[in-house]
């Protein structure tokens, strides 16, 4: 099973972030702009929280202002379900499930190293499965009669 830091060397590490003073249009633009459904909210180099597409869609309308005049703290999540470097995908399917949320940032020493969705999870452990598969297939048929 891959840790969450062998996940992002495979994936990569960028991790897109924004202040919680930016306007909630500018994020809407930014995750648009990068085709991404979340944004790592950073103030000083600090994680203070995250948004996401489900927090916009849920959220912004309560607030009856124009998406302009909305900042991102108003909407963010502020607790931050998150994994260190060597939590393995299982323990973050299980934190996904858990907390219902879709984006997991990956914290390594106090720093933010990446930010791994669910989608990123799947996408692995359809692979491991698939490599399983492939050694079974090659175990059974490769096996000589006796």
């Amino acid at each position: 099973m891959k840790t969450t830091k062998q996940l992002l060397q495979e994936k990569g590490h960028a991790v897109i972030t924004i202040s919680p003073e930016a306007s909630v249009f500018d994020a809407m633009q930014l995750m648009a702009a990068n085709n991404i459904g979340a944004l790592v909210v950073m103030k000083h180099d600090k994680l203070i929280g995250i948004l996401t597409e489900r927090d916009f869609s849920r959220k912004s309308y309560l607030l009856n202002k124009p998406v302009k005049e909305m900042s991102v703290k108003d909407i963010m999540t502020r607790q931050v379900a998150y994994v260190e470097a060597e939590n393995t995908n299982e323990d973050c399917m299980a934190l996904i499930t858990e907390m219902r949320v879709r984006h997991l940032p990956v914290i390594d020493k106090g720093k933010i190293i990446g930010l791994l969705s669910i989608g990123d999870l799947v996408k692995d452990a359809i692979s491991e499965h698939q490599f399983v598969i492939k050694q079974l297939e090659r175990y059974i048929y490769d096996t000589p009669e006796i």
